[in-house]
């Protein structure tokens, strides 16, 4: 199983831990092998495809970059969509089953669902007004922050986390769209010492297996599995309970600048940049994803 992140980000804290308990609960009769940190050359993007394929049998993808095989995978990084971790909650209870869907299409299994602490950007400058936004060259986790960022008048990538990485140590980025968990489990303030807490958006990542692989399985070890699922979700919303505190700690001692809140000028910019995107969002979508939405705009 795969993932582009490190093994104390968040996302490979829930392969590690559901490997764990994988392992435990059938006694060793089935194991995961983790490949973390993009050991594997497989970006969130290309793991539905790496699955199919038989290089990988599954992973923990970022579901914003799923978008291009099913537009539903988007839903959880629209911008300013979710104002809270409990609507993050609701809203990924309400999508799941369209995430299941979306999946099975491709011949893979829904494991768990991870939420991220909410985005902000890494910069190498504070983010005072519009026109500090359009002095960004800014890597971002999905296409639609990307078209939002250059909406807003920056320069945007949407690239895998290893290749920013590489681009900010050259010089060819000066910010990064990600949550505090991704980039302090990067080691991003060697470069980018200014953090703007915007919650954009609560991310989630996806993680999943071959349906054939599994269905192969002996029906003991089946359940098994399926009951580890339930327990690696619950291990993640605790670990997410203080994980932006944790974060912003260690951070700090990294010598980052938190820059809360947030400029009233820069969110102003973004949710008006935002706003072509999650139209266009809402009109390629099932009547069912759109009303997810519509619920979400609600509270």
């Amino acid at each position: 199983m795969a993932t582009e992140y490190p093994e104390s980000n968040i996302s490979g804290v829930g392969l590690a831990t559901f490997g764990q308990l994988v392992s435990s609960e059938t006694h060793g009769s089935v194991t995961t092998l983790n490949g973390f940190d993009n050991q594997m050359k497989i970006s969130s993007g290309e793991m539905p495809r790496a699955a199919q394929d038989h290089r990988i049998d599954g992973g923990d993808a970022l579901a914003g970059t799923l978008e291009a095989s099913d537009a539903v995978f988007g839903l959880s990084s629209l911008p300013f969509v979710v104002p809270s971790l409990d609507t993050a909650k609701a809203v990924n209870a309400k999508a799941r089953p369209l995430y299941e869907r979306a999946l099975a299409a491709r011949g893979l299994k829904l494991l768990y669902i991870t939420i991220w602490p909410a985005s902000g950007i890494w910069s190498d400058r504070p983010l005072n007004n519009e026109e500090d936004l359009r002095a960004l060259a800014v890597r971002t986790y999905d296409g639609t922050s990307a078209e939002v960022m250059r909406s807003a008048g920056a320069t945007a990538e949407f690239l895998p986390f290893n290749e920013a990485i590489a681009k900010v140590k050259e010089h060819k980025l000066n910010a990064i769209l990600t949550s505090g968990d991704g980039g302090a489990g990067r080691r991003l303030w060697d470069d980018l010492k200014h953090f703007t807490p915007i919650n954009y958006a609560f991310p989630i990542s996806i993680a999943f297996v071959r349906q054939h692989d599994f269905n192969a399985l002996p029906k003991e070890a089946q359940e098994k599995i399926e009951a580890a699922t339930p327990e690696t979700e619950k291990h993640q919303l605790e670990l997410l309970a203080n994980r932006t505190a944790e974060n912003y700690q260690r951070m700090r001692t990294n010598g980052v600048s938190i820059d809360e809140p947030a400029p009233p000028a820069v969110i102003a910019a973004l949710k008006k940049a935002g706003s072509g995107p999650i139209t266009a969002w809402q009109n390629k979508v099932p009547v069912e994803a759109a009303a997810i939405l519509d619920w979400a705009n609600r509270q």
